[in-house]
């Protein structure tokens, strides 16, 4: 991965934006600034571990991406306060910002990539880094203490991949709220142009299939929702709410996936 990468497909990368043309309109209005001077050039080179501003939006959250797991918290009614989180996939720590911002007690920020991660949170000392590393193969010796709660965010994997591992590293009572990302979930042949999803069948069908994938864990589903942004090139996401403990319900209905995926067409 190069040191640098010019501003407008950076913007999307770290979750400012889910297109480049609205990265570049941000630009060339003046909105965006890197290390506190205005760049107003799309194609401007940048550094992949410069501070980069969003003047035009105050954002509470180091990334966009925060928004996603701020609404699974508030909608789902997790509490994390006090509780050892894990975030897989971490990036720039998105997710990692908002556990802290609701009380985590400590936070692994695990990612196979490096130098994106946030130098507030990199120096916050509740923060574990851990970046160069594939989950898939991480170690208590790495992952020292037992996760309370766990969430993701990671692309061209499924998060079939990552679920298993993260349910050994957690606690009896464990809970973990899972980015669904259809356009890694499906097989090829249902990817349309520019790897988006559009069919609503296609997204009922991922739904359903992660939803068995979790029960074939002997794991509980709490809740199911869409995220509150869309992902690159316009793709819809889903938030999945799951755990160890068997908390009663009568779970998630093929007709609830259905109403879901309607309303999350209507974005």
């Amino acid at each position: 991965m190069s040191d640098k990468e010019r501003l407008d497909v950076l913007l999307v990368e770290l979750g400012f934006y889910e297109s480049r043309e609205k990265a570049r309109a941000q630009i060339m209005a003046g909105k965006i600034y890197v290390d506190d001077q205005k760049s107003d050039k799309p194609g401007t080179k940048i550094l992949r571990t410069a501070n980069i501003e969003d003047r035009g939006t105050k954002m509470p959250y180091v990334s966009r991406g925060g928004y996603k797991l701020a609404k699974a918290l508030e909608v789902f009614s997790i509490d994390i306060n006090e509780k050892t989180c894990l975030d897989i996939g971490a990036s720039t720590g998105g997710f990692t910002d908002v556990m802290l911002q609701n009380g985590a007690k400590k936070v692994y920020s695990v990612d196979v990539g490096y130098g994106q991660f946030a130098w507030k949170l990199r120096t916050d000392e509740r923060v574990v880094c851990l970046e160069r590393l594939n989950f898939r193969y991480a170690t208590r010796e790495e992952i020292e203490d037992w996760i309370d709660f766990s969430a993701t965010d990671v692309s061209f994997i499924s998060i079939t991949k990552i679920i298993p591992k993260a349910m050994e590293l957690m606690t009896e009572s464990g809970e973990m709220v899972a980015l669904i990302k259809p356009q890694f979930e499906a097989g090829r042949d249902k990817v349309e142009k520019k790897g988006v999803i559009k069919k609503k069948s296609t997204h009922m069908e991922v739904l359903t299939a992660i939803l068995d994938f979790v029960k074939e864990q002997g794991l509980y589903v709490y809740g199911l929702d869409f995220s509150p942004i869309r992902g690159p090139e316009g793709n819809i996401e889903f938030l999945i709410y799951f755990g160890k403990k068997d908390r009663g319900g009568e779970g998630i209905s093929p007709s609830y996936v259905e109403s879901l995926v309607e309303r999350a067409h209507t974005l």
